[in-house]
This record gives C-alpha cells, sequence and structure tokens, in this order.
C-alpha cells in the first residue's frame, strides 16, 4: 500500500489538472482525486493486478475521466438552479515582481485560462470529457471510449464537435501576460476617466463580460455582450463598487497563469467582500471581463496585506 501511496502522489499534481478542466472548482477537482485515489486503492491493492497496468498514469487519467463525466452530469441540474451567472472557481497566485522565475511558470504550465474554462461549460459533459482527455492530455480514443461508455467512433466525433465549438466560441484569448496587463491599465485607466468612448476603445467589439456574485453579492443576471453594454455596465459598477466597498485593497494577481485584479473589502452590507477580476484578450483588445464575487469561489484566495494600495488599482502599462 505504501507503494500505491506514492505512485499515486507523484500523479496528484496531473490529476488535479485534469479534474479542474473538467469541473471547474477545487474542491470538486480535489474531491474527484480523492475518489481516484480510492479506486486505485481499491483495484491495484494486489501485486498482481498492479502488474498488468503498464501505463498508470494513462490508467489513473482515465479514471479520473469516468469520476468527472458523472460530477459533470450532476452538476449540469444544480447549476441551472445556480443565483444568476456560473463562473468557475479561480486559480490565484501573487504577481512576482519584474520577470517570473522560470521554474515558476514550468510549475504552472498546467494552468487553464479562466476564457478557456467558460468556453467549455458550453460543452455537454461528454463532449467535455473527450476534449479535456485527447485534446489536452491526448489519451488514445479508445480509453475515451471506455471511460465514456461508447465506441471510438463516437468518441471522436464528441471530441470533434468540442474542437469546433472552442474555435469559435468568444472570447478569443491569444494575449501574452504583458499585453494582457497593458490592456489592463488602459482598462482601469478609462474607468477612472468616466468617458464611455476611451473604455469601448479598449474592448473589441464583441467583448463579453460575466459576473458570479453567487447570489450574495449583486452581478448582471446574464452575460453582458458588446463594447457598449460591457462599457455602460462596467463604468456603473465602478461608481458603485466606489460607494458600496470600505477599506478597500486592490492589486494585480495572476488568476489561472493571465492577468488579473484582486480586490478585497468591506461591503456596505457588513460582510467581508472579495472580488477576481480577470480578462481575455486579443488583437490589442479585451475580449473578456470575468467577475468573481461569489463568497464560495474566492474562500481559498489568500487575502492581500494590509498595506496593498487602495481601489483603484494602481497598473502601470
Amino acid at each position: 500500500m505504501r507503494d500505491l501511496a506514492t505512485e499515486f502522489e507523484a500523479e496528484r499534481r496531473h490529476l488535479f489538472a485534469v479534474a479542474y478542466r473538467m469541473l471547474g472548482g477545487r474542491a470538486e477537482a480535489e474531491d474527484a482525486v480523492q475518489e481516484t485515489w480510492l479506486r486505485y486503492a481499491d483495484a491495484l491493492a494486489d501485486p498482481a493486478d498492479r502488474a498488468e497496468i503498464r501505463d498508470l498514469r494513462g490508467w489513473l487519467t482515465t479514471t479520473i475521466g469516468r469520476i468527472c463525466l458523472d460530477v459533470l452530469r450532476s452538476a449540469r441540474v444544480r447549476r441551472e438552479a445556480y443565483p444568476g451567472q456560473w463562473l468557475p472557481e479561480p486559480l490565484v497566485n501573487r504577481m512576482p515582481d519584474g520577470a517570473p522565475d522560470p521554474a515558476d511558470v514550468v510549475a504552472r504550465s498546467d494552468e487553464v485560462s479562466m476564457a478557456l474554462l467558460v468556453v467549455l461549460e458550453r460543452l455537454t459533459p461528454e463532449q467535455r470529457v473527450a476534449f479535456v482527455l485527447h485534446d489536452v492530455f491526448v489519451v488514445p480514443f479508445d480509453e475515451i471510449a471506455s471511460a465514456l461508455g461508447t465506441t471510438v467512433e463516437a468518441a471522436r466525433q464528441l471530441a470533434s464537435r468540442a474542437r469546433r465549438a472552442v474555435a469559435d466560441g468568444p472570447p478569443k484569448h491569444t494575449a501574452d501576460l504583458s499585453e494582457q496587463r497593458r490592456l489592463a491599465a488602459a482598462f482601469f485607466a478609462a474607468v477612472q476617466s468616466g468617458e464611455i468612448e476611451e473604455l469601448m476603445a479598449v474592448l473589441a467589439p464583441d467583448a463579453v463580460m460575466i459576473g458570479d456574485g453567487g447570489g450574495v453579492f449583486p452581478a448582471a443576471g446574464r452575460p453582458l455582450v458588446g463594447a457598449t453594454e460591457v462599457a455602460r455596465f462596467v463604468l456603473g459598477l465602478f461608481n458603485r463598487t466606489s460607494k458600496d466597498l470600505h477599506n478597500t485593497r486592490a492589486a494585480p494577481v495572476e488568476v489561472n497563469g493571465g492577468f488579473g485584479i484582486q480586490v478585497d473589502g468591506d461591503h456596505k452590507s457588513g460582510l467581508p467582500m472579495r472580488i477576481v477580476v480577470s480578462f481575455a484578450a486579443a488583437d490589442g483588445r479585451i475580449t473578456g471581463v470575468f467577475n468573481q464575487l461569489s463568497p464560495e469561489k474566492v474562500a481559498s484566495v489568500p487575502p492581500l496585506p494590509p498595506d496593498t494600495s487602495s481601489w483603484p488599482p494602481e497598473l502601470d502599462d
């Protein structure tokens, strides 16, 4: 059992990456990893059974795919009843001073952008599992078919449809981290100016904005689409935030490997409030703004230090 545990721990980070891409939540992904361990320990406790598994990572990846498929099927019902819009739980890291350490870049290379997670939410559970397993983790289609309980040809078709949806679905996100930072600086400068034309110039014509308040804090009840609609809402949101949030602190952070802003403060209701804003960007414009303020989904995000600058965030472009 000790050898099994050692082998499994070596794959834990990989399994979390698989599950997070499929489920979009840290707690759900960690639960899926734990369930994978239980099935692994039960199925391969006999050394003879373990000896028959030549590709342990492949076996574990397919197993967690089955587990995530069951979770996704049940999650669709829960998300249909979710109060307002649903966004994935963000993975937040402190923004490094200066150039990032190459070791840190490698350690976070398996993170997935918020923009891609938003697009993956539009897929069926079967499409999402097929796409993640094949296109991201290069699992053969015969193993994917086994995980899905379908034929190899059907698994190929599921992955193909998912691939088209990901390629065609907004928001586009191709900008590197430095370009994201530059656009975010221009975005907040335009917000502070209060000039809608300046803000619209930063936004792509088909820009989208999604806010997730978790039923606790107010957020838009539907995705906002188009530069004009997004700009108007953002300016109103900035004015509201300035009035409703006190003792605010704001700082740039990495959100799922991309550029974002974290805001901590006290809401006028008396509740502590944390907001994680992330962006999608392409072709010199912001294509997506994702505003995560559900207390449940930002609970694992570390608070900003007390000496962090107040709102609005100070960014250099």
